[in-house]
């Protein structure tokens, strides 16, 4: 079956070697060794309800291949049926590297320093993307909102009526309640939405170190993809990477360039809403562990 869909793009291939990947949580992901010509590339299989983001995933990588940002897996072919079992799939190409989250805990202040740099340039490149309105994408931006206020308005009343429905602490819904309440001038700042990649975390960057230098070889996972405020990008990272480390956050924002003067202001009131958003999501799935931890979190941002 691998060497009838490799054959899509590539006629005369010829598959060495099919190896099951980890890392796909809504499709099932085969890294393909070929030869004639030598190749290792991806075939992800998606079951027919997420043929929706399949079509996202194309979207967005070939929108960042569009616009010039390049260390990203380019789309090679892609058919909503005709995988297994009449499934949809889509043949790209493998980035080289490792994700950082697998080495990040053994490398010295220099090698981190290289490495963040980097992925701020790299995320600056993918927030020069502009759009047309504020909301989740697909192949397009699914409800529209106009503003970057009436999107996080909506977006975080969305999220404290899950909170209360999965049965959070009522005194911390008021908590949050009141400060996005007190902080919803800082959403007007925001002078336009651009392209935000919203799991711009360690996991989904990948790294390779060449002659003793570290290299970001790209980013992966765009599932989560948003039209929104660029700080919101970084407010994600920042809560799911870089955690308060000024060694990460100091190059990150070197390699990015230039913040507004109220980055900080803005930048907590989205950790928020991640955390928020975060809490909202264990909770669904049944996972209480993390909850407690992610409460801190929130109360520390409200305080």
């Amino acid at each position: 079956m691998a060497e009838s869909l490799l054959h899509k793009a590539y006629p005369s291939a010829s598959v060495a070697q099919v190896v099951e990947r980890t890392g796909g949580h809504l499709s099932t992901v085969y890294e393909v060794r070929c030869t004639e010509p030598t190749l290792r590339l991806i075939i992800k299989i998606y079951s027919d309800q997420w043929v929706w983001k399949q079509e996202k995933e194309v979207h967005v990588y070939q929108v960042l291949a569009g616009n010039s940002v390049s260390r990203v897996p380019a789309i090679l072919y892609s058919e909503s049926a005709g995988g297994p079992d009449n499934q949809a799939f889509t043949l790209m190409t493998l980035l080289d590297g490792q994700p950082l989250s697998e080495v990040s805990a053994g490398l010295d202040a220099a090698a981190i320093r290289q490495i963040y740099r980097q992925m701020g340039e790299l995320l600056a490149s993918v927030h020069r993307i502009r759009q047309d309105a504020y909301g989740y994408m697909v192949t397009g931006i699914v409800d529209p909102a106009p503003t970057n206020a009436v999107y996080m308005a909506r977006q975080f009343a969305k999220k404290l009526n899950e909170f209360a429905d999965l049965g959070g602490d009522p005194e911390l819904h008021r908590a949050v309640e009141a400060r996005v309440a007190e902080q919803a001038g800082l959403f007007h700042r925001c002078p336009a939405p651009v392209l935000c990649h919203n799991d711009f975390h360690e996991g989904n960057i990948l790294v390779t170190r060449v002659q003793g230098d570290w290299t970001v070889t790209g980013f992966i996972d765009v599932e989560n993809a948003i039209a929104a405020d660029p700080l919101l990008d970084l407010a994600k990272t920042e809560s799911y990477s870089m955690r308060g480390d000024e060694t990460k956050r100091n190059a990150l924002f070197d390699g990015y360039g230039a913040l507004p003067e109220d980055w900080r202001e803005r930048l907590a009131v989205y950790q928020l809403y991640h955390a928020l958003e975060l809490w909202d999501w264990f909770a669904s799935i049944g996972n209480r562990s993390p909850l407690e931890g992610i409460a801190g979190d929130m109360r520390r941002l409200v305080r």
